[in-house]
């Protein structure tokens, strides 16, 4: 009877026990998956969007981030590409503060040590994917794919134009800067072209062939290039024979500061730098210049949240040209999907005058209507 009564007794206990060790291990497996989608969503937030937040949070599966650590105009994208993770079952992005967490919530302020560790090198990264410092949209000159057509102004010489650019910047190397800051080597390259459309052959007018080594640097919203580059310029062998243009052998190497910084959650970015040339041909040619800019880009998407409108403003001045303001603006649309998501297309009506971004050309002033399709790797 005793012996009955101390196995029931010890079954209860064994029931009892292996109850709890299982709620206990379930608990700790969910505590662990909230880890593994913190430390994940941290990564992607770093190295795709290149934001850090600090009141993200994990619960039972759910991200919470505070709609003000994130761009406007990239909750969209943010949510989609944190959906993906395995895991994950919601994410919330709040415009009120987030509730204070439960004792089993995983947030960064606590496990992001860890968890970030345990997914991206803390000391640097080859090859990152992203830049640190956005490009400028409205630039003539922005390393990127691009093709437009250019309708001159009262220009004694071209009216209908074709215009093409090919290039992009590759970033190297990334690794951390005191602050939470993240810098950038990298390597860009271009051409950027005009073709006489009005020409039997459509001739090849200018070519312009950039080289450059770009040094990137992100703080928050605080972003900033160092960039050496060199340019040479080239005109088309049909456009010779046709004009009997004197060739000019412009060539030169330069470098350049751009500062820019990044207001109301991205939608309006403001920029500034300055240019010195170091090496020049011909050896007339003036070696200051000047930059500023700014661009607003919409915290809301349309049709289908696929079309985002976007703009820009880019004013330059030379030495060369007596400090003339050069005026470039292009506005339109942006095209956004989650194939793209490191990826922008952008349809943009443009304008531009002041002196020829075109080397051969760059004493001549210059006006043009434009309409162009450009495309930017992040």
């Amino acid at each position: 009877m005793l012996g009955r009564t101390f196995t029931s007794t010890g079954l209860r206990c064994l029931l009892v026990t292996g109850l709890i060790s299982a709620f206990v291990a379930t608990a700790d497996a969910d505590v662990q998956q909230d880890r593994y989608i913190l430390g994940y969503a941290t990564a992607l937030l770093e190295q795709q969007f290149k934001v850090q937040v600090g009141s993200l949070q994990v619960k039972d599966g759910v991200i919470l981030i505070q709609a003000k650590d994130v761009p406007a105009p990239d909750h969209d994208k943010i949510k989609e590409a944190l959906q993906k993770i395995n895991g994950v079952v919601r994410v919330d992005i709040v415009d009120v503060p987030a509730s204070v967490p439960t004792p089993t919530a995983v947030s960064t302020e606590k496990t992001s040590g860890v968890a970030l560790g345990e997914t991206t090198p803390k000391k640097g990264e080859f090859l990152p994917s992203g830049h640190l410092f956005d490009p400028l949209i409205a630039d003539p000159r922005t390393p990127h794919f691009s093709v437009a057509y250019q309708d001159y102004v009262n220009d004694l010489e071209l009216e209908n134009v074709a215009a093409i650019s090919l290039g992009t910047p590759i970033g190297i190397y990334e690794g951390n800067l005191f602050g939470g800051g993240r810098w950038q080597a990298g390597i860009e390259g271009a051409v950027f072209a005009i073709f006489d459309l009005d020409a039997p052959s459509s001739d090849l007018v200018n070519a312009d062939y950039w080289l450059g080594l770009p040094f990137s640097t992100r703080w928050k919203n605080f972003s900033s290039m160092l960039r050496l580059y060199h340019q040479s310029s080239h005109l088309g062998d049909e456009y010779l024979l046709r004009s009997r243009t004197n060739r000019v052998n412009v060539s030169y190497e330069g470098i350049e500061l751009r500062l820019s910084y990044d207001l109301f959650k991205k939608i309006v970015r403001l920029y500034g730098g300055v240019g010195y040339i170091l090496r020049k041909e011909p050896d007339n040619l003036d070696r200051k210049s000047g930059q500023a800019g700014v661009e607003l880009s919409s915290p809301w998407a349309f049709l289908g949240k696929h079309f985002r409108p976007v703009a820009g403003l880019d004013v330059q001045t030379r030495e060369e040209s007596d400090w003339d303001l050069d005026w470039s603006a292009r506005a339109g649309l942006q095209f956004e999907s989650e194939k793209l998501r490191d990826r922008k297309l952008q349809l943009m009506v443009e304008y531009y005058r002041g002196s020829s971004p075109n080397g051969q050309f760059f004493e001549r002033r210059i006006e043009y209507w434009a309409i162009g399709l450009h495309f930017y790797f992040d």
